[in-house]
């Protein structure tokens, strides 16, 4: 099996589940609990909290952990939004996020709050000088993320959020496709929040994390909330939580390599379906893009047909965010992007991770062009 799907999620990797068996035998207890297995486990919580907000130079305290990135997106923007309402009743966010970002603005704009959505340019981006000019006197929170999970565009976060400062207006971003692979320096740059999560970075499922700031106000969104100091309900997966940290931890100390690697494998890609170059198209602009990120679409050939025929030669692509799976409909990205009904129908995204060799890229590329080949 090769698997090209690591923007949906990676493998968990070995140490990640050794701390996770680890965990789960010696510190099982409830971290809230008072007796003595309780207190350990909160001792060991404590210390991932603080590895994990040293890996996004902040402080432990503004870090809460949670389910996964979707509920890290969820709390962040609504605990933020309800506790700075008083300001105004409009929020910025861009056509391209991911659908839990989407979800949350949706249902407030149900309840009277006005959302601007900003376009984005062909390669996915937003237009700073859009941002600045669509900011209201009663603009209260903004929402931008930092990768696309579809195209591997890079939004200017910092940018971003200098405009969105100067305006008083608050900056959220959903950096899940981005922590451990692009630099992030949270207490450094001009931001309130980041959404985080463990099963992008090789670690375990169900778990996630949010930065708040403790320069801002958030209101727990749960009433009776003890948990996370009032962040989010349920019992704290301490296991997970050590799993994730291990995970992030090693993730962090392989960016450069990964950098490097990725985009070695990227070109080594594209060289190889030079016969075919004719016929593709590429979302986004190399330079503005995540490197093993690639979302792309063949002349002809419908997206669908080719993940299906990858997947008989037991190689795993995607047309898309695996949370809009099943969905008949374009995705958001792709109606962000103009792109027409049969472009939208054409879409692929292969996402490489540190696993992947050269030598699957080459018989991942030769069944693509034989798949092409049979249509042209």
């Amino acid at each position: 099996m090769i698997y090209f799907d690591h923007a949906a999620t990676t493998p968990i990797s070995s140490d990640a589940l050794q701390v996770f068996i680890k965990a789960s035998k010696e510190y099982f207890a409830n971290p809230s609990s008072l007796h003595e297995q309780g207190e350990k486990a909160k001792l060991l919580l404590e210390k991932c909290r603080a590895e994990v907000a040293g890996l996004l130079r902040v402080e432990a305290a503004e870090m809460y952990f949670t389910s996964g990135g979707s509920e890290a997106n969820t709390l962040a923007l609504e605990s933020l939004f309800f506790a700075n309402r008083h300001k105004g009743n409009h929020i910025i966010t861009s056509q391209t996020e991911h659908p839990s970002v989407h979800s949350v603005f949706h249902k407030l704009e149900q309840q009277g709050i006005e959302v601007t959505y900003l376009a984005v340019n062909p390669a996915g981006q937003i237009s700073l000088q859009d941002l600045q000019h669509s900011i209201r006197p009663d603009t209260v929170l903004a929402s931008i993320q930092h990768v696309n999970s579809e195209t591997g565009t890079i939004q200017d976060i910092k940018a971003i959020g200098e405009i969105l400062a100067a305006n008083d207006v608050l900056f959220h971003s959903d950096c899940v496709q981005s922590f451990t692979k692009l630099p992030i320096h949270a207490s450094e740059w001009p931001i309130d929040a980041i959404s985080i999560s463990s099963h992008k970075v090789c670690g375990p499922k169900g778990v996630g994390a949010v930065y708040l700031s403790s320069k801002v106000q958030w209101f727990p969104v749960q009433p009776f909330t003890s948990h996370e100091r009032g962040f989010r309900q349920g019992t704290v997966n301490v296991p997970g939580i050590a799993a994730f940290t291990a995970a992030a931890a090693n993730s962090m100390q392989l960016q450069e390599q990964f950098l490097k690697k990725m985009s070695v494998l990227r070109d080594n890609f594209f060289r190889e379906l030079h016969p075919i170059s004719h016929l593709i198209t590429i979302e986004g602009t190399t330079g503005s893009q995540i490197p093993h990120i690639i979302g792309m679409g063949i002349k002809g050939v419908e997206g669908q047909y080719m993940m299906l025929t990858l997947d008989r030669h037991g190689i795993c692509i995607s047309t898309g965010s695996a949370c809009q799976a099943g969905k008949q409909e374009p995705s958001v990205t792709m109606k962000a992007l103009n792109k027409s009904p049969e472009e939208a129908k054409r879409f692929f995204r292969i996402s490489f991770g540190m696993g992947n060799t050269e030598e699957e890229i080459r018989q991942a590329a030769n069944i693509i062009i034989k798949c092409v080949s049979e249509f042209h």
